[in-house]
């Protein structure tokens, strides 16, 4: 968490690097991402959360919002990818599933040439191309771009230890 200037209101807040990045980033067609669109938030009139869930007491401002989570719950999901049988609990979810089948990579780097299917795929590339790098190895200090890649990282020390212990087995398969 870093201190910036907001986009918005020019308020200077505390944001987490990642988020105030893809402040400025739109993909090709002007869309804000997720992350954006998430930093505006505090900007917005709260609405009273009257619709509470029984299982987890999870408060919604909207019935059709319990609706939607409460499939959590129960496992639901009642829509299918007609051609590998994914699963999924929302609709929109299948609709963006489907894009990877369709092969169709509607969003390109303009550095790189890269190209995703999905906005966001694309947002969380560019991040690679700006020089941030908000995440770090709190072992060696060897910073990334992306959790993921960091989290990836992260598994080269965890294998080492183990293969350090004395008394490890190593099983070859």
């Amino acid at each position: 968490w870093r201190e910036f200037e907001g986009s918005v209101c020019s308020t200077t807040a505390f944001h987490s690097l990642p988020l105030f990045v893809s402040l400025s980033l739109q993909d090709q067609h002007g869309a804000r991402s997720q992350r954006s669109q998430e930093a505006d938030k505090p900007h917005r009139r709260k609405r009273e959360k009257t619709y509470t869930c029984d299982e987890c007491g999870k408060g919604f401002t909207g019935n059709a919002s319990l609706k939607q989570h409460q499939v959590i719950h129960t496992g639901e999901r009642p829509f299918s990818c007609d051609l590998c049988g994914k699963s999924f609990s929302r609709k929109g979810y299948l609709k963006q599933h489907q894009l990877i089948h369709s092969g169709v990579k509607a969003y390109s780097c303009d550095q790189c040439g890269r190209a995703f299917t999905q906005s966001g795929q694309l947002q969380k590339h560019l991040v690679t191309h700006s020089g941030i790098k908000a995440y770090s190895c709190d072992i060696c200090g060897k910073t990334f771009s992306q959790r993921g890649t960091r989290n990836t990282h992260l598994r080269i020390h965890t294998q080492r230890r183990r293969l350090s212990r004395p008394g490890t087995l190593i099983r070859v398969t």
